[in-house]
């Protein structure tokens, strides 16, 4: 699998990485989690990305490594310990955070701490930011990035403090294509995309009753690329090319249950990014349609 190195640090990145979250969420065993984290290994895999709040996952992927910690990057976020809907952005409950991630990882070190999303008017306060720089001082992680939308992940690459930026791209969340990607690019931040397949939200008939799913597939609606009717493989194919494609993109975090997703996912790559004219038709169905309300989905 290609790999891409994460802007200016010594990350050499494979273009897919496992996402924490759905193991968390959904309750997986210890069992399928080692079996996932060694096919995503098998299938050319370097990257994990997971975050205090994803409910087990952290704790999961330390159980699931194992002797195969030196074949991944690790990645996790901070700033919810005590849930998604309790952010806690006092620095002593970061660092706090932190060292349990290190704990329920099983690691002395993570390669990359994110900020979890945490509002534009937090970091500029900067506290939540010189928590962070005090974890890589003192060892816990190599470098610090954001994870977040819209224009607190501008002011993020800006700022000129964070190593890299998570951030939502895929067919249906472009802004950050215009909003901070070309900045990050000019210097020289990692850009790792998350929800870089629109969580397949076009698979769906009806509209979701699940929130998480509803703004994707609405968008996707209105967007009618024509490709959504292709074989399901194809149109998985399609998306994660275009995000992969996106200038800037080292990295795009992909979450599944399922142990052989990893080698079907990287035999999709096989033919590369889209090729310019299928890039340039997104972009511009994009440009036609989306209107202000399409921002970044955290």
């Amino acid at each position: 699998m290609e790999r891409r190195r994460l802007g200016r640090t010594d990350i050499v990145a494979s273009v897919l990485g496992f996402g924490g979250s759905e193991i968390g969420y959904q309750s997986v065993g210890a069992g399928t989690v080692a079996r996932l984290l060694g096919s995503a290994v098998d299938a050319g895999l370097n990257v994990i990305d997971t975050a205090e709040c994803y409910a087990d996952s952290e704790t999961l992927i330390g159980r699931g490594i194992g002797v195969r910690r030196r074949e991944f990057y690790l990645f996790t976020k901070c700033g919810h310990a005590r849930g998604w809907a309790r952010p806690d952005w006092r620095p002593a409950s970061l660092l706090a955070s932190i060292e349990r991630s290190l704990r329920r990882l099983a690691t002395d070190y993570l390669d990359l701490i994110q900020l979890h999303s945490c509002s534009l008017d937090e970091l500029q306060q900067g506290d939540v930011i010189a928590a962070l720089e005090r974890a890589r001082e003192r060892g816990f992680a190599r470098y610090i990035g954001y994870s977040g939308d819209g224009e607190a992940a501008r002011y993020a690459v800006e700022c000129g403090r964070f190593d890299t930026l998570q951030t939502s791209v895929s067919i249906a969340d472009q802004e950050a294509l215009e909003l901070t990607l070309p900045l990050a690019r000019a210097r020289q931040m990692g850009v790792i995309a998350k929800r870089p397949l629109a969580n397949v939200a076009w698979r769906y008939a009806r509209k979701p009753a699940e929130s998480y799913y509803q703004t994707y597939w609405s968008r996707l609606r209105t967007l009618d690329y024509p490709f959504l009717r292709d074989a399901a493989a194809t149109a998985v194919a399609s998306a994660l090319r275009f995000t992969l494609g996106v200038p800037g993109v080292h990295t795009a975090i992909v979450g599944t249950t399922k142990p052989e997703r990893w080698q079907q996912n990287a035999a999709l790559l096989q033919a590369g990014s889209l090729p310019v004219d299928e890039f340039e038709r997104v972009r511009t169905r994009w440009r036609e349609v989306a209107d202000a309300s399409w921002v970044g989905q955290v």
